[in-house]
């Protein structure tokens, strides 16, 4: 399953069913599972850990090293979970010491071609990069989020679970759960109804997330009065509206409006 024109280190962890197409390359202490398909030319540097019955396409580079100026060359980690798809050209950077030493991806991921996704970043599952979306160092996505065409995240940012990010959108502060964010810097344009209505989120749910979203960034509060505002109504008591509120109380960049 290995083809005879990869060099594959003898130090490299390969799983059961594994297979590498031509030229590809795969460094010393490497590790990749069982059912996991690697094309030609691809690179899977030294410390890349990749799960299960993932597939990963021509010419994608897996677990180089951070385009961090402080990074100086120590041992860290990439560590990818099971059913990932990283398509050509995608780039996926190990951590820094400085950020905790590890790059996270969960599972069932989608990465589209050139996207990319740098040092210490800690993605959830079931997420898409579309085509050339970029992610800074530091960054968190929660589960089911999609981030669309030619968007730039900012270093640091968290993008909530169910949130939509438009093509060509530039992210300088968090994106809340279940929002719709766009923009050169994006603004939110109420929930992402769409995605809710496709993941079988229920009518009452909706309504209720629509309620505290009106609260919070439609009733021109303060954003301490309008969390207050939900947290003294029954809404609170929805878990949707609790991790929403619990988001944004964790904030540290500020949150789109």
């Amino acid at each position: 399953m290995i083809h005879p024109t990869a060099i594959v280190d003898p130090k490299a962890e390969i799983g059961e069913g594994v297979e590498i197409g031509p030229y590809s390359v795969i460094e010393k202490g490497a590790l990749i599972d069982r059912g996991t398909k690697i094309g030609p030319h691809v690179v899977i540097r030294e410390g890349t850990r990749i799960g299960k019955r993932c597939q990963i396409f021509q010419f994608a580079s897996v677990g180089e090293a951070p385009q961090a100026v402080a990074y100086r060359g120590e041992e860290t980690t990439l560590l990818m979970g099971d059913q990932n798809t990283v398509r050509e050209f995608v780039t996926l950077h190990r951590g820094t010491v400085q950020g905790g030493g590890k790059t996270t991806i969960g599972n069932g991921n989608l990465f589209m071609a050139y996207s990319h996704v740098a040092h210490d970043c800690q993605i959830g599952n079931q997420v898409i990069l579309a085509n050339g979306a970029t992610l800074g160092g530091h960054i968190l996505i929660e589960d089911h989020v999609n981030i669309s065409g030619l968007s730039g995240i900012h270093q640091f940012c968290r993008i909530g679970t169910y949130a939509f990010v438009s093509g060509l959108t530039g992210v300088t502060l968090d994106i809340p759960p279940y929002t719709l964010a766009a923009g050169d810097r994006a603004r939110l344009f109420g929930l992402n109804t769409v995605g809710l209505k496709r993941a079988n989120f229920s009518e009452e749910t909706m309504k209720v997330l629509k309620e505290a979203y009106r609260i919070i960034f439609r009733s021109g509060l303060t954003l301490e009065k309008a969390i207050k505002g939900v947290e003294e109504d029954e809404i609170s008591q929805t878990p949707e509206v609790q991790h929403l509120l619990d988001f944004i109380r964790h904030s540290k960049r500020g949150i789109s409006r």
